[in-house]
């Protein structure tokens, strides 16, 4: 591993780090993406084109991203490939967004390549501005950031969560060879469209010449512009369910046991530590897509390989145990469709008695679709509200969960650590009750970095 990816802690490079995120902070935010390409292909064009320096397998969708994504490169690292991956948002600290070899980068090596590109961003930003344009966001700016790292480490393959959509992305200045499709439903409508083929064509801008395309099972509307793409640019397409299919799944200590039929191999009980049907699924896509990106969809994977590659696959966030006595679990569902995988999965993983739910949403989101979803899981609720200039109110999302599930099922805590206390003291009045956090990835992350500096799971 080249030097600066691993190491110690170290206070002066956490220091030179941080202030890499405050610079990036001061750009125009995630929530507000600019419409366009040629921003992002300026930037990577004066540093030498650092999004050519790898292969990329490029991944969009609504659901399941990050989970195929970390499978991916967990199954690419178990070849003894070096892997680079580009994934948002983040959890707990930015540095989560670039991994090498599936671990976040270290402090040096990003604020060293900071150091590089400034210079360069500074050029862009100045060109943008005399042309009437809005200077490179903060998206944009952490895509080059993770360009210029991923050249650096060199990685051998760069493995690309988009962050919005797919077609005007910033990540879209990158040529995948592989492109992968996630189930896509509604989200983002304000940014992307108002229905699932409007969404589906903007994330289906990813598909470019004479590549492979790798799709997990989708409704029709969805699919039909997939297939558009794929004709568009001469791309070939696998469906789940057509070309290749999750044959079997049963769950087991930790997880669950799978079976794929792959593109070229079929693959008996795999050892996935991920729990629901909704991971099984995320894995024959990430199978797909290796055995795509390796031997063009007509080798077969190695046995071992994938099996020591999909047993190491984490996803942070996803149904993950956070406390015990009582238990505390969250998991980033953020959208009806995820919180429906997430209720299944609960009720197939976990056999609890009663359940509460500590809910907060940001502003732009479902919150209704997200409770229904939910409540079918016979939670009660504790509404709080994650630390973000974007989230809803607590109060305002009260009387939203109120009006779905009755205001006999809904508590109000306005700070996310006194709603988990008063969810942690009632489950730990009886060993069969647990405690879920959901409806927000930042809701998640503050979660999880309360859990930690408390010793929830020591």
């Amino acid at each position: 591993m080249s030097e600066g990816y691993e190491g110690d802690f170290d206070e002066e490079a956490r220091d030179a780090a941080d202030a890499v995120y405050a610079a990036l902070l001061g750009r125009v935010g995630e929530a507000a993406p600019e419409r366009r390409l040629g921003a992002t292909r300026r930037a990577v064009e004066l540093l030498g084109d650092p999004h050519r320096a790898a292969p990329v397998i490029h991944l969009t969708g609504t659901n399941g991203k990050t989970s195929t994504s970390r499978m991916i490169a967990s199954i690419l690292g178990a070849y003894g490939l070096r892997t680079g991956m580009l994934t948002s948002p983040h959890l707990e600290r930015f540095t989560e967004r670039i991994l090498i070899d599936g671990e976040p980068i270290a402090d040096e090596a990003i604020a060293r390549n900071w150091s590089e590109i400034e210079p360069y961003l500074a050029i862009v930003d100045a060109e943008l501005e005399g042309a009437g344009q809005p200077p490179l966001t903060f998206f944009e700016t952490m895509t080059v950031l993770a360009f210029a790292c991923f050249a650096d480490a060199p990685v051998d393959v760069v493995v690309l969560e988009v962050g919005m959509g797919g077609e005007w992305d910033s990540t879209n200045v990158a040529d995948g060879q592989v492109a992968v499709i996630t189930p896509i439903d509604l989200d983002h409508q304000s940014k992307l469209g108002s229905t699932v083929a409007e969404i589906a064509r903007t994330k289906a801008g990813i598909v470019k010449p004479a590549s492979s395309v790798v799709s997990a099972a989708q409704q029709p509307e969805a699919l039909a512009e997939l297939q558009r793409a794929a004709e568009l640019t001469e791309s070939s397409l696998a469906v789940e369910g057509e070309a290749f299919a999750v044959l079997d799944r049963r769950p087991a200590v930790g997880g669950q046991l799978v079976s794929v039929r792959g593109l070229a191999g079929e693959y008996r009980d795999l050892v996935l530590p991920l729990f629901g049907a909704h991971q099984a699924q995320n894995a024959a896509v990430a199978i797909a897509a290796v055995e795509a990106f390796l031997g063009g969809g007509s080798t077969a994977l190695s046995e071992d390989a994938l099996r020591d590659g999909l047993a190491a696959a984490t996803s942070p966030g996803r149904l993950q145990r956070i406390g015990q006595q009582p238990t505390v679990l969250v998991d980033a569902a953020h959208n009806p469709h995820g919180a429906r995988a997430l209720v299944a999965a609960l009720t197939e993983s976990f056999d609890f008695d009663e359940l509460v739910v500590v809910f907060g949403v940001l502003g732009d989101k479902d919150a209704a679709g997200i409770v229904r979803e939910l409540a079918a899981s016979g939670a009660g609720f504790i509404v709080t509200q994650p630390e973000s200039d974007r989230a809803q109110s607590a109060e305002a999302l009260a009387a939203v969960v109120a009006g779905a599930v009755g205001p006999e099922r809904v508590q109000l805590a306005e700070r996310l650590d006194d709603a988990l206390e008063l969810a942690r003291e009632w489950a730990g009045e009886d060993e069969r009750r647990a405690v879920l956090v959901a409806g927000s990835i930042v809701l998640v992350g503050e979660a999880m970095a309360i859990a930690d500096d408390r010793g929830w799971l020591a």
